[in-house]
């Protein structure tokens, strides 16, 4: 079994190589927005929620080098945020309002969905397009609903969800690594 799950890593990986270029033009983005003074939201469910938290987290703290501590706020984390936005305005609108309230013209938003299909990523990427923000999407399968609907994608060619979260924290990763080498 440990073999086949390898197996299943190395092949999902040599599967995304092409698209190498985007992250490189993610990260870039990621610095102009914060050289010119705006933040990165962040937003994904479950497992995806996690990788939201952690992109926010290493930019107001650290990924590698120690260095400014950068604005990035993550839509999963505040508790009572998601659960009075889910209790009033429903689950499907948990991000899009938070991206109303918090997001401004000028500022990226980070999604983070296995599928692509979410309806609150949907609904968020729809909110961050009408009010000026920069938007990436990390999906995977082959990006679901939300293809296209994002400045720049990551489409993770895998039906795998711990497939499709291992290669989204490489390009976490990779983007946070561009970033720190801007900002030290």
């Amino acid at each position: 079994m440990v073999e086949a799950q390898y197996t299943e890593l190395r092949q999902t990986v040599e599967a995304c190589q092409a698209g190498l270029p985007t992250v490189e033009k993610m990260a870039l983005a990621v610095v102009a927005a914060l050289k010119k003074g705006n933040k990165i939201l962040t937003a994904g469910n479950g497992g995806s929620a996690a990788d939201a938290l952690h992109m926010a987290e290493e930019l107001v703290g650290r990924y590698r080098t120690n260095r400014r501590s950068l604005p990035s706020i993550s839509l999963a984390a505040d508790v009572t945020a998601v659960t009075c936005i889910s209790n009033d305005f429903g689950y499907d609108n948990v991000f899009s309002r938070q991206v109303e309230g918090l997001g401004q013209a000028g500022d990226i938003l980070v999604t983070f969905s296995t599928s692509g299909n979410s309806a609150n990523i949907l609904n968020a990427l729809d909110a961050a397009k009408k009010q000026g923000l920069f938007t990436i999407n990390l999906s995977g399968k082959d990006g679901g609903k939300a293809r296209g609907k994002a400045d720049l994608e990551w489409i993770v060619p895998a039906s795998n969800g711990a497939r499709v979260q291992e290669i989204h924290t490489w390009v976490m990763h990779t983007i946070l690594e561009l970033v720190e080498l801007e900002f030290q």
